[in-house]
């Protein structure tokens, strides 16, 4: 039905989903459709003229399905052309894309299309996985585009996540403002963008108004949706309101955890609507006899070092220098995704140069059969992230690592804030600390005392079982099935 190239130099940030048509509804508006087009025409020009309000995309929608329904094959008289145009006079271009798109979905002329954006596709993490998750959940159901703002292959993210994502597309979206920075790291931070100038995100506001559905997966405020249906998958709400604040024009906010909901109510005023812990799929038997003495972390080795691997390191040389004897043949495991160029990492491995290599072993971008077997070999498995933190930002907001390493016996010795007090109940799951001195007491109990690793590591496969990308998939099925049901107006709108 939609043909040629849409009108991209006009401006995106035109939504209106309006009201009704003066005091018209769906049934309303097609019994006139059907029994006079040319009548129907006058009473959406009168109800523009009377500036009442916007028209409503959903009703006008399915009095036009229905009308073309009845219509059984027979050619479209003129005054759909009619329609159509007054409708982008009137509404603006995007609404009229808008209504044509819902329209093609509902008459059964191609998939409903969705989009699912990240500005760091092209980095391993937690939130990317949750995405990923997110499109191999749905592609049976919607015809599905990963948008990235630099080059990432979907072979590379099935790599990395263990996904089928072969019917998934990716669509590059170049962000000008990032691409003209000399040094740029590949990390599109919002923090850099000068409120007083421009919104850079803008080019990726207008690619969402190519689909049906829109999900931001990156929880990056400054992108509008312009899709019939759009969702903002929240990890944390990193950054106050602002002027390129638009979180509150997205249909649904999706949830990672509790905490994440409690800040996302102080910071934006905001009541998320569903929540989807993130999906974990590092299910195994668990095997005993596979253990070693090593102590893992697996946290991406961010440029700012919150997840404070430099911080791991040296709480591993303190064990071992305050415990020599029960350290010995002890090993620690930094496993983790990063950048070409990431100073941070650097610093990392300077330090762990200081250390024998058969004490300290670094394992940069692993695929995730090898992080699967480092998690199977490992004893205990150590979080950093919040401690001496004051910003709620610098807290885990969830902690897929944590609970990866729970569902392989790996017994967590995790800070005790964020959504790691979700997770792990203490002496049942693994250990909580508030500081470095309950850290370091809590990791020596656990290797001094076999038994107690033994019980926790049960508890710690259990608990795992609740955070299952089984579960998720499935809470992602039934909600996007629910709004696809709408929107194809299989239910009332």
């Amino acid at each position: 039905m939609v043909s040629g190239a849409r009108e991209t130099s006009l401006p995106p940030y035109r939504k209106s989903k309006g009201g009704v048509m003066g005091d018209y509804s769906y049934q309303n508006l097609l019994e006139t459709l059907s029994n006079s087009p040319s009548e129907f025409m006058r009473l959406l020009e009168t109800g523009y003229s009377e500036e009442r309000g916007e028209v409503s995309l959903p009703a006008l929608c399915r009095s036009l399905v229905d009308w073309i329904r009845s219509l059984s094959g027979a050619e479209l008289p003129p005054v759909f052309s009619d329609i159509i145009a007054l409708v982008k006079e009137k509404s603006g271009i995007q609404f009229a894309y808008n209504l044509m798109l819902r329209m093609e979905a509902a008459l059964g002329y191609r998939k409903p299309s969705l989009g699912i954006y990240d500005n760091a596709f092209h980095f391993i993490g937690g939130a990317q996985k949750y995405g990923c998750t997110i499109a191999h959940a749905l592609q049976e159901q919607f015809d599905i585009t990963l948008i990235a703002n630099t080059d990432i292959s979907v072979q590379k993210l099935q790599e990395w996540y263990d996904l089928d994502l072969q019917r998934c597309r990716i669509k590059v979206v170049r962000i000008p403002f990032y691409a003209a920075k000399e040094a740029h790291s590949g990390v599109f931070d919002a923090g850099e963008v000068d409120l007083k100038g421009d919104n850079p995100f803008h080019i990726v506001s207008k690619e969402s108004g190519n689909y049906d559905f829109f999900i931001n997966n990156c929880m990056l405020e400054m992108v509008f949706p312009l899709a019939n249906v759009s969702e903002l998958v929240c990890h944390f709400p990193e950054r106050e309101i602002s002027r390129f604040f638009h979180v509150d024009k997205y249909d649904h906010i999706i949830y990672n955890s509790e905490y994440t909901a409690e800040w996302i109510k102080k910071r934006w005023n905001l009541t998320p609507h569903k929540h989807i812990y993130p999906p974990v799929d590092m299910e195994s038997e668990y095997s005993p006899e596979l253990k070693k003495n090593i102590i893992l972390s697996a946290s991406r080795f961010e440029l700012s070092g919150n997840k404070q691997q430099m911080e791991m390191i040296k709480a591993f040389m303190r064990l071992r220098r305050n415990h020599p004897q029960t350290l010995k043949g002890w090993k620690l495991v930094l496993a983790g995704g990063s950048t070409e160029l990431n100073p941070y990492l650097e610093k990392i491995k300077n330090l762990t140069s200081l250390l024998p290599a058969e004490n300290c072993e670094l394992k940069i971008n692993i695929s995730a059969e090898e992080l699967k077997r480092t998690y199977a070999q490992a004893k205990l498995f150590w979080h950093f992230s919040g401690l001496g933190q004051r910003d709620p930002a610098r807290v885990e907001h969830f902690g897929m690592t944590t609970v990866e390493a729970m569902q392989n016996g790996c017994v967590p010795v995790v800070f005790k804030g964020g959504g790691l007090k979700e997770i792990v109940k203490e002496g049942i799951s693994g250990a909580l600390f508030s500081n470095l001195e309950e850290q370091q007491k809590k990791s020596l109990d656990l290797i001094t005392d076999s038994s107690f690793m033994s019980r926790l590591a049960r508890g710690a496969v259990e608990r795992g079982k609740q955070f299952t990308k089984k579960i998720f998939m499935s809470k992602v099925r039934e909600h996007f099935s629910r709004l696809l049901s709408i929107y194809l107006f299989k239910k009332e709108a």
